[in-house]
């Protein structure tokens, strides 16, 4: 067997390691793959992990909320797709609903009818079932809750205040 390429002392890992973690909210998936790619072994990871998570370099439930509420304000992205994202970075079920539960009620709602509004202005030139359809279809794509996406839609249709009707 060849050793790694990129094969780093654990005493040398540990300065990049945190480096890694205090520059951006990692997952701890992430860090452990980058951990393996110095090319360490199995038990320097583990505990070089745990020594992150003591120093707080490592925060899982810190790096699902800012990923929520970033996803959520950025790209105005829905429940459903930053529970799917979360879920894909190995997240812990506790941690992914404290991060969906960090989203603002009132925010999510206004975010979601301005989304609505927008998409359904934007195909005045359709039939009016097609102008539905690719409306509810947008805020799904978005990852919105369907009774939600089909309710501001519905309000978009009737000219009213679609979700906080």
């Amino acid at each position: 067997m060849q050793p790694f390429r990129n094969h780093i002392s654990k005493e040398k890992a540990i300065p990049k390691i945190r480096h890694y973690c205090a520059y951006q909210e990692r997952t701890h998936q992430e860090v452990k793959e980058k951990l393996y790619g110095f090319g360490l072994r199995k038990d320097d990871v583990e505990e070089i992990l745990s020594g992150l998570i003591e120093e707080d370099y490592l925060n899982e439930e810190r790096f699902a909320c800012q990923f929520a509420g970033g996803k959520f304000r950025l790209k105005k992205w829905g429940r459903v797709k930053i529970m799917h994202e979360l879920k894909q970075k190995g997240v812990s079920s506790y941690n992914l609903k404290k991060a969906l539960t960090s989203i603002d009620e009132d925010d999510y709602a206004a975010t979601l009818q301005k989304l609505a509004i927008d998409k359904w202005d934007s195909l005045k030139g359709e039939q009016y079932l097609n102008r539905q359809a690719k409306a509810i279809s947008y805020l799904l794509q978005k990852g919105y809750e369907l009774p939600l996406a089909q309710k501001a839609v519905k309000g978009c249709r009737e000219g009213n205040d679609p979700v906080n009707d």
